[in-house]
């Protein structure tokens, strides 16, 4: 029995062992394969690992303002960590150096004190460490987070540069286990300026890679992304790293035309005028008349969630019905198709007007008769339409046609997303096309974008010359010109410049006329502007309802031009000149406040009793910088006005300040100012820090001397 039971035990045993010498021989004879009969198919694989290339994302190029300051860049951001479960972490080593470094992280966010982050540290790292060791329910030990944060918010380079230096932060990574993660992020240094206009950046949906997703970031994204370059990984005796093989392109630099001033003063009014009036929606554009340049764009919407404005859609290049501002264009047509010369010419208006069969066109006040000038400043439904149909009422569609011809039409290519043309209702005259036409004359019937408005407003300030918006003027790498892109012309001249200056005259008419729709709220004693109103209803399901689009579209200082501006708004509580136009007017004054409209200069010069000219300084300022003044120009003689005090409350103090200074700071608090004489403030009638109202006038008295 025993006997038997050896023999079957020696039995399994062999079999056992002949199994496992199997798998061995099975084992070597794989090895033998691998390491020598497909040795070289093997070395190919790993060879083709480490050669696949890999992408290296290029650096988006900047986007600046028209003097080169930065309006949005890449920025890149740390994350510093520590790995508590660094083995080279000496207890001992880290109570020693725990001291200096909460000193030194106390200093650096004072949020915390050096012994609130002592206690915040230690207490951290003692719940990480135990939560490692802590066994559950399933016998698995704890999650280990080997990844610490020891602040809250991304560092800049410098900050990350400070931080690392700290007392233990400062030894080898293996003594520590201090460590980084490194963000590229897409800063706008000005926030939401210009935001529509300037757009923003995002992951694409099939790569990594970042790529615009709006406004000039997603129109300029070739531009801006640059070439993406490549790496091959390479093997070393303990490490496999990554050698650039073809190095990536930077994107281009982008100089935009905005002018951060500008823009400033733009959004400040828009946001104002939004919040007075209580609308939807406001736009507004600002152009520099001889090159088309955009200086300023804004785009405010109400939102409940955030409770205030903020940049919402790009109104400016969308299309809506655009009301009486388009009569001004219709006007264009009448002058240079001939229909008449003689804007003084009496047309018959009559107080209501049937033609074609359509509802009768009426205006508010009706009169007999109209001159084209008068049509334009107490804006005429009946005189503009009649006009238009002199001509085009057997051919409605031709009133569109002569429109293209000018280049009405043309597609600017700005580089904002959403950009659309003007669009005309179809004025067949099977289909009604002669009632279509005498609306399209006064500005229904058609969808323009208000940057389409502004720049035929723009050709007539500038005596017919039609140049195209733009938006940026130069392409730029490592800080080198690449290239400039010129002011280009829709037309040449899309209408005579002596055709121009009568429908200068006539925009005039409108804020200085006698009977204008402007000249209660846009009129200005500082800057003269020419413009003209306009007001369409809304429309939902093919039916006009009550809420008005509102807008002002014109061009300042009336004699010279150098800008000219359209103002749009939604649902604003109020009519299109205290709304629209009280927008340009306001930004009209706080450009000449500034000096940004070619005006007088603070420092002149004056005669004495004895008719010797003698300098005058007029700015505000202490004895010590007068003086240093007078020697540095060599002055004998000159007055200066010591700054005043400020008031905390009630209406400031602006005695002693010169006029620009002053306007802008009493229109800041809301005051409407006037002011006599010129130089310096020396009276004000309403007394500084004394109680006042939003909107109420106040009075400056100025002197030379």
């Amino acid at each position: 029995m025993k006997q038997t039971n050896k023999r079957h035990i020696l039995v399994r045993y062999a079999i056992v062992v002949g199994i496992m010498l199997a798998f061995s021989a099975m084992i070597v004879w794989d090895l033998f394969k691998t390491t020598v009969v497909h040795a070289a198919e093997w070395n190919n694989k790993a060879e083709a690992v480490l050669t696949y290339p890999v992408p290296i994302e290029p650096e988006r190029g900047k986007l600046l303002a028209d003097n080169g300051t930065v309006l949005a860049a890449n920025l890149q951001f740390y994350v510093p960590r520590i790995d508590w479960f660094t083995e080279g972490i000496k207890e001992d080593t880290l109570m020693k150096d725990i001291g200096p470094l909460c000193d030194s992280l106390a200093a650096f966010d004072s949020t915390k004190t050096a012994t609130q982050w002592r206690q915040q540290i230690l207490q951290d790292r003692k719940q990480i460490l135990d939560a490692a060791k802590t066994v559950g329910p399933d016998g698995k030990k704890g999650r280990m987070n080997r990844a610490y944060k020891l602040f809250s918010r991304m560092l800049t380079h410098n900050e990350y540069e400070r931080v690392r230096r700290f007392p233990f932060l400062r030894r080898p990574k293996n003594k520590n286990g201090f460590y980084y993660e490194k963000h590229n992020r897409r800063i706008k240094p000005y926030g939401n300026m210009a935001g529509r206009s300037i757009g923003n950046v995002g992951q694409d949906s099939t790569s990594s890679s970042i790529h615009g997703r709006s406004g000039l970031e997603m129109a300029l994204d070739s531009l801006l992304y640059g070439k993406p370059g490549e790496a091959q990984s390479i093997q070393l005796t303990n490490s496999i790293v990554k050698a650039e093989s073809i190095p990536a392109v930077k994107g281009y630099d982008i100089t935009t035309t905005i002018n951060v001033q500008l823009q400033d003063i733009v959004e400040n009014e828009l946001s104002n005028m939004c919040a007075q009036t209580g609308a939807r929606w406001g736009t507004c554009v600002l152009m520099e008349v001889a090159t088309g340049d955009i200086k300023a764009i804004s785009n405010l919407e109400w939102s409940d969630d955030a409770g205030a404005y903020v940049e919402g859609r790009n109104h400016a290049v969308l299309g809506y019905e655009p009301g009486s501002v388009v009569k001004t264009i219709s006007m264009m047509v009448a002058l240079e198709d001939g229909i008449i010369s003689n804007i003084d010419e009496p047309i018959a208006t009559g107080r209501s007007w049937s033609y074609a069969g359509g509802n009768p066109i009426t205006d508010h006040p009706g009169g007999d008769t109209r001159t084209p000038r008068q049509i334009i400043e107490m804006s005429s439904n009946i005189g503009m339409a009649k006009l238009i149909v002199r001509k085009y009422g057997d051919n409605p569609p031709g009133f569109r046609q002569r429109l293209e011809e000018m280049g009405f039409f043309e597609p600017f290519n700005l580089g904002i997303a959403g950009e659309t043309t003007p669009w005309f209702q179809d004025a067949k005259i099977a289909y009604g096309g002669r009632v279509t036409l005498s609306r399209q004359a006064f500005g229904y019937g058609s969808r323009i974008p208000p940057l389409c408005t502004l720049a035929m407003y723009n050709a007539i300030a500038n005596d017919g010359k039609y140049v195209r918006p733009r938006l940026f003027k130069k392409l730029s790498r490592a800080g080198e010109p690449d290239s400039i892109i010129p002011v280009t012309y829709i037309r040449k001249q899309v209408c005579s410049p002596e055709n121009a200056r009568k429908l200068r005259i006539m925009l005039h008419d409108v804020v200085w006329g006698s009977h204008g729709t402007a000249r209660q709220s846009v009129r200005d004693d500082k800057v003269e502007i020419a413009g003209k109103t306009g007001t369409a209803f809304t429309t939902t399901g093919g039916q006009y309802g009550s809420q008005k689009r509102l807008a002002f579209c014109g061009f300042f200082p009336y004699d010279k031009p150098k800008y000219s501006c359209i103002v749009l708004m939604l649902g604003a509580n109020v009519g299109a000149g205290a709304s629209s136009g009280m927008v340009v007017r306001n930004v009209a004054r706080k450009m000449y406040a500034r000096g940004l409209l070619g005006d007088t200069p603070d420092y002149v010069t004056e005669k004495s009793e004895d008719n010797k000219p003698y300098p005058t300084l007029f700015a505000s300022m202490g004895d010590n910088t007068a003086n240093n003044i007078k020697r540095g120009l060599g002055i004998q003689t000159s007055h200066h006005y010591a700054r005043p005090k400020r008031t905390e409350q009630g209406v400031p103090n602006v005695v002693g300040l010169n006029v620009r200074e002053a306007i802008k700071m009493l229109e800041d608090a809301g005051l409407i100012v006037h002011f006599t004489g010129s130089g310096m403030v020396t009276g004000q009638d309403l007394a500084a820090g004394s109680r006042y109202s939003r909107g109420q006038r106040i009075n400056l008295r100025l002197r030379n001397s």
